[in-house]
């Protein structure tokens, strides 16, 4: 096991995406291709990470996969630099520049459930969140070329389940979390940091925390499965390179998440699946927090209530259909919409974490090579989307604006085996 998780490691080490917000729209390639649906509809061994219930669901099973992850990430500004900007003030910073200095991406999963006996099942989901990662090769002052974060977050989630009776599965998945961060190319701000060497071009940190996910699925009525899940803020460690950039002592908390979902299968060959799922991004300091007080030189980078990215609390809806084409051909297609996190009023610090996307559009397939084999693709598409507003006083002049604008691409495939 610990070889496996190692392996994973190194798989995740270069992943990174922005969904919903920086969660993924799921958390399997058959998920992902309904749009990210699972919290009433466990479909493999990733189940855990939606809501481990359904990992009781499931049989004994192995899922391993990889996607192949596309962002096109980038900013644009109107007007001129401000009076702090000393000599060069009034210097033009009118442009569009590309946030893309890495493009692709692999985003790998493994999944293992194990059934005890017929009611009681013990599992292992390992997967990934990312989302902060950006670089600029060119950029407006005050930003430098070099500029960019790149975050990133593996979960190892041993899970047990367990059948309550014909009709109801409870389970609970403990998440050992580890992430790291770096961020280059802030060097201009050292004046406006509690601690200048802590602030920018530090290299990777690391920072490591344990949280716990729960869930509940029922069987309502022939052909209806309702599902719950709860996921509660998980407390990690101080990324201690960067204590002069993230306010709340540099802890970089998980935030909460909670949903409801469906399952409902309303004739033959037809399944309809939706989950609404609630993401609390502003009560997690280093995320939440407004950068209003930084705007207004009233408080600094680093400080526990100091400046971070603004992001709001989230609601997303995931809506999915599977349809048996054949005994062996399974077809998904799916769409997931998310509020945006990022305000018209913070987009100055999301320069370097631009995760507007809203709509996701999902296509997937599962082929069943025999009857203990099966191999799954899906394709998802985040529709273009961008968030415009005024670039801070003092920086630049007043009615200077930013626009910061993605859209993703992503490509998948997973392998599951029965046994």
């Amino acid at each position: 096991m610990k070889k496996l998780a190692f392996v994973f490691a190194s798989l995740a080490a270069p992943a990174a995406q922005a969904t919903d917000g920086y969660f993924q729209p799921g958390y399997s390639i058959k998920s992902n291709g309904m749009g990210g649906v699972g919290i009433a509809l466990p479909q493999d061994a990733l189940a855990a990470a939606t809501n481990p219930a359904g990992m009781a669901l499931i049989g004994n099973r192995v899922d391993g996969g990889l996607s192949l992850f596309k962002p096109d990430r980038s900013v644009s500004t109107t007007g001129s630099l401000g009076s702090a900007m000393g000599p060069a003030a009034g210097t033009p910073i009118t442009g569009t520049y590309s946030g893309n200095d890495q493009s692709l991406f692999l985003i790998p999963e493994i999944g293992m459930n194990w059934m005890l006996n017929p009611r009681m099942a013990v599992g292992i989901s390992m997967y990934g969140n990312g989302g902060m990662n950006s670089g600029y090769s060119e950029i407006f002052p005050p930003l430098q070329a070099g500029t960019g974060v790149d975050l990133q977050q593996i979960f190892i989630s041993p899970s047990f389940a367990m059948k309550l009776d014909d009709n109801n599965a409870v389970g609970i998945a403990l998440n050992l979390v580890k992430q790291t961060f770096r961020a280059n190319g802030l060097s201009n701000f050292k004046a406006y940091s509690v601690d200048p060497n802590k602030l920018t071009d530090n290299g990777h940190d690391s920072s490591t925390g344990v949280g716990v996910r729960l869930g509940w699925t029922g069987t309502v009525s022939p052909g209806l499965t309702l599902g719950a899940t709860w996921q509660p803020e998980t407390r990690m460690s101080s990324f201690s390179k960067y204590t002069g950039l993230f306010a709340g002592g540099a802890h970089f908390d998980i935030p909460e998440t909670y949903g409801l979902g469906f399952a409902w299968t309303p004739v033959p060959r037809w399944t309809l699946a939706g989950d609404v799922v609630r993401i609390n991004y502003a009560k997690v300091k280093a995320i939440g927090n407004t950068a209003d007080c930084f705007y207004q030189q009233q408080c600094l980078l680093g400080q526990d209530n100091g400046p971070a990215f603004g992001w709001k609390n989230i609601t997303v809806i995931k809506l999915g259909a599977a349809y048996q084409y054949s005994p062996d051909l399974t077809l998904r297609f799916g769409w997931n919409h998310a509020d945006n996190p990022v305000l018209s009023s913070q987009v100055f610090l999301n320069t370097i974490a631009p995760a507007v996307t809203q709509d996701h559009l999902t296509l997937g397939a599962t082929y069943a090579v025999s009857k203990d084999m099966e191999v799954s693709v899906d394709y998802v598409h985040a529709l273009d989307n961008s968030v415009t507003g005024p670039l801070p006083p003092g920086f630049a002049t007043a009615g200077s604006t930013e626009t910061v604008r993605m859209n993703q691409n992503t490509l998948g495939v997973s392998v599951g085996w029965k046994f």
